[in-house]
């Protein structure tokens, strides 16, 4: 039985737009289709969607993918850095979110619909629907599951040696699916 469900959430996060540096503050809501009849597969898909925005959106950095020098100047002062196909206006960053969120419910839940803005914007809000993504690169780390491909990849280069992070997983966070 499919069920319409609703989630709010606001955090704190940087863009770097126009060579400037700024902090914003976003309010993001999703609307999302239960598909699953598991209740625990239901949890464990909001639960990533929380653990994603907690974790990896929550005070990072919003830059256009092209901004290659600055995206490696921001890495190396130690900011998360979540890079976007475009420059970081709301609609591209709820776009984002959306299909990132859709990638890691992996089809328990479907965010249909985000309504996102923030005070950078003048709490102007953009309501995007689901059939908005079919314009995205389907290869880019929004659309894939796992947290190992997004930017926390950091790859630093000592003495000829690449370290990577320990980098998490589902199943480590206690968020994999049982089957």
């Amino acid at each position: 039985m499919i069920a319409r469900v609703y989630k709010d959430f606001d955090f704190l996060a940087a863009v770097h737009f126009d060579d400037q540096f700024m902090i914003n503050h976003y309010n993001l809501n999703l609307i999302m289709d239960i598909i699953t009849d598991d209740e625990k597969e239901q949890l464990i898909a909001i639960e990533r969607i929380v653990y994603f925005l907690q974790n990896y959106v929550e005070s990072c950095l919003f830059i256009n993918e092209k901004n290659k020098k600055k995206i490696t100047a921001y890495e190396k002062a130690g900011l998360k850095v979540l890079t976007l196909p475009e420059d970081p206006f709301d609609q591209i960053i709820g776009l984002v979110l959306m299909s990132k969120f859709n990638a890691i419910a992996e089809n328990r839940i479907i965010v249909t619909e985000t309504i996102f803005g923030s005070k950078l914007s003048a709490q102007i809000k953009f309501h995007n629907y689901i059939e908005q993504l079919e314009e995205f690169d389907h290869n880019a780390w929004y659309n894939n599951s796992s947290l190992s491909d997004n930017f926390n990849k950091s790859k630093i280069k000592k003495d000829k040696i690449v370290k990577f992070d320990d980098l998490e997983d589902w199943n480590k966070l206690g968020l994999a699916w049982n089957s």
